[in-house]
């Protein structure tokens, strides 16, 4: 069924908990991760720092978590050419606390596009193109200057002083929502535009691809 964006909501997680140590993350259709005595309960949000480079600085939701075990739910590894068995060994971290972001004003996202590179033979009259990768996903969020002074904006604040990764969780109004990997940079300026009320940004890099769930 076809959503609009009202009702969408956003979630800053506030920090990354320390980092435990990742000794094997196995080829599946879903990944296991070894991580001993993590700690972690279902439903959690982790970030990975793997070998794998399509694994690391992404955000998943972990499942059938053990003692010393989790899988990161719709994480897919089978394919060894892109994840070599054996290689995406690291560090996880848990996303702690989701602070929902309110007096929203707009969303928008860019990026997450498939690059593509062109070329030809010399002998070609004809050019060729393939994809190489996807563009870094961007977005842009305009918050009520009167939101100062509340939880949410105090810890958008600090995320940009301190540079630090961070997950931000939009749900949309059926429930479903994406995980994505970011760092977040406030824009305390305020913008002064008549007809509107007066209004801050918030410049989101993501570091790598979202998940939906």
């Amino acid at each position: 069924m076809a959503q609009v964006p009202t009702g969408t909501t956003f979630f800053v997680y506030t920090s990354l908990a320390a980092a435990k140590a990742v000794t094997v993350v196995t080829n599946a259709t879903e990944a296991v991760v070894t991580a001993l005595a993590h700690g972690f309960a279902n439903g959690a949000v982790v970030m990975m720092y793997s070998g794998w480079g399509r694994l690391n600085r992404r955000a998943y939701r972990i499942k059938s978590a053990t003692t010393d075990t989790f899988v990161l739910e719709s994480c897919d590894t089978t394919n060894t050419n892109f994840f070599p068995t054996g290689s995406g060994v690291g560090t996880v971290q848990l996303a702690q606390t989701p602070v929902q972001v309110t007096q929203v004003l707009s969303s928008n996202t860019s990026g997450g596009d498939a690059k593509r590179t062109n070329y030809k033979y010399l002998e070609s009259d004809v050019e060729f193109s393939i994809n190489d990768g996807f563009n870094p996903v961007t977005r842009t969020m305009e918050i009520d200057a009167d939101a100062f002074g509340g939880t949410a904006y105090n810890l958008l604040r600090t995320l940009t002083e301190t540079g630090a990764d961070t997950v931000i969780k939009t749900v949309l109004k059926n429930g479903s929502f994406t995980l994505t990997p970011v760092v977040v940079a406030l824009n305390e300026e305020i913008v002064f535009q008549d007809g509107n009320v007066n209004r801050v940004r918030v410049d989101i890099s993501g570091t790598n691809r979202s998940v939906r769930y």
